[in-house]
């Protein structure tokens, strides 16, 4: 944060000076007292397992300068909770320490003069982000928001990290219960939205596709008037929609009617190449990533650079840049038993149509080698689950894969939808270590490995052993939640 005092937390949330000076400097919000230090705001939320009011006194003796609390109510009770030693941390009463955090966050934001494009949508919207960020890179000093803050309480910390030096942002605005992407589009009050798709993922939270939609264009209660909602055009629930009156909308897609489109799409080693079209306007783009499915996200790029006075050839210089993340899609050398591999670690996390993409992606290297699939349960699917599931098992099976191997109980369903389409052989394992055996004794020199399933599955874990790494990070770590 910059310039932010005790006295600013005091307008911005309401709260009163328990003890402590209000002209202290404040430089960072901290959620985690593990990661509190000197000059730092530590923010206590109440969650459904823990009260993060128990670790005030430790954030206080890291050196916090000031901390919020909605439980007490005089100087003499926080410090009875602030060892006296530290007295130097300010103590903030406010009545929710989350929705104190929310007030900051819309406080600082109106303090920004840059434009912000907030992305979501039901996949990709982290891939989304980085490509926007990328391909703006080229003309502008671009903020983004980091890991995977794109919730209720991830994007006023996103929002305090923003810098006047920086002279754009994009921001992932991520949902997980109804009423949400509301909160947070507001307090990020953006001024270009993009949507990416209407997909399955958390429909067991909304019912149905139709649903996530409604919840998705909620997204225009938070951008500002005169704003741009950019869609993708190809998919068939977003073509539809009825935008706010007071917002322009745009489309990208490889539809005629997109208003930025690409045009003879071909791959290169899995990584796409396409012609970028805007109305007389044509430009050559190259991706560093896998997948077709990358061109529209990469088009989200181009088409906010235009709509912020770039060209497409800057854009298009911008999107090289990006490489990818950890466990999304990457291609890497792996070493199994002794035996060399080529890996497509795409582990992070699984969707019907994240899946999908994966597959085709998959496929497509190296033509002619042993192809195997190991496919984890997909979660979050609701009542639909087992349909999703089998529905993925016969796409699978007409995908070209050799050899396909489940983990889980839903992915009983997947190969059910591989026995019912194919001959294709399908081996079933409930344990990760049953399955690590497996491939350590069964897999020869030269074949191609998938991992996809949801984060929860564990499948990180594996490829990281398989490739040797510690902690998953790698070079391009990122992660999504939402």
């Amino acid at each position: 944060m910059e310039q932010v005092t005790v006295r600013d937390v005091l307008l911005a949330t309401g709260g009163r000076l328990l003890s402590g000076k209000p002209d202290t400097r404040l430089s960072q919000i901290r959620l985690n007292s593990k990661e509190a230090g000197p000059g730092d705001l530590f923010v206590p939320l109440i969650g459904e397992r823990v009260d993060a009011h128990r670790f005030l006194s430790q954030a206080a003796e890291a050196g916090a300068a000031a901390v919020l609390t909605s439980e007490h109510e005089t100087a003499a009770e926080a410090l009875g909770v602030i060892d006296v030693r530290t007295g130097e941390t300010a103590v903030i009463r406010v009545d929710d320490t989350k929705l104190a955090l929310q007030a900051l966050g819309h406080y600082l934001r109106e303090r920004l003069t840059l434009p912000l494009v907030g992305v979501t949508g039901s996949v990709g919207k982290t891939t989304t982000r980085e490509l926007i960020a990328a391909a703006l890179s080229a003309r502008y000093r671009v903020y983004k928001t980091p890991g995977n803050r794109n919730s209720q309480v991830g994007v006023p910390v996103t929002l305090s990290e923003i810098r006047t030096e920086d002279e754009i942002g994009v921001i992932e605005l991520g949902m997980s219960e109804p009423g949400e992407l509301t909160i947070i589009a507001r307090l990020a009050a953006i001024n270009t939205a993009v949507i990416t798709n209407i997909g399955d993922a958390h429909i067991e939270q909304f019912g149905s596709r139709e649903k996530i939609l409604r919840e998705k264009m909620t997204i225009q209660d938070g951008l500002k008037d005169g704003g741009l909602l950019l869609l993708n055009g190809d998919d068939a629930l977003l073509r539809g929609v009825q935008a706010k009156d007071s917002v322009r909308v745009l489309y990208y897609g490889t539809g005629a009617g997109c208003d930025y489109r690409a045009e003879n799409i071909v791959l290169h080693d899995g990584k796409p190449e396409f012609t970028a079209v805007h109305g007389s306007k044509r430009c050559q783009v190259r991706l560093d990533v896998l997948g077709r499915h990358n061109v529209l996200n990469a088009l989200a790029g181009i088409a906010v650079c235009a709509e912020y006075g770039m060209t497409l050839e800057e854009a298009a210089r911008g999107l090289l840049t990006f490489k990818g993340f950890a466990h999304r899609q990457q291609l890497v050398p792996a070493r199994i038993a002794g035996k060399e591999i080529l890996l497509l670690d795409d582990s992070y996390n699984a969707s019907p149509a994240s899946l999908r993409a994966a597959l085709d992606v998959f496929c497509r290297i190296r033509p002619g080698a042993r192809h195997i699939a190991v496919l984890a349960d997909m979660k979050e699917l609701g009542g639909r689950s087992p349909e999703f599931h089998r529905e993925a098992g016969e796409y699978a099976a007409a995908s070209g894969v050799s050899l396909i191997l489940t983990l889980g109980e839903d992915c009983s369903y997947l190969a059910q939808g591989v026995r019912a389409t194919s001959q294709i052989p399908v081996m079933e394992f409930t344990e990760p270590g049953e399955l690590t055996a497996y491939l350590e004794r069964e897999l020869t020199d030269g074949d191609l490995l998938l991992l996809k399933g949801s984060n929860s599955m564990g499948l990180t874990r594996l490829a990281d052993r398989f490739t040797g790494k510690n902690g998953g990070q790698g070079q391009y770590a990122g992660s999504e939640t939402r």
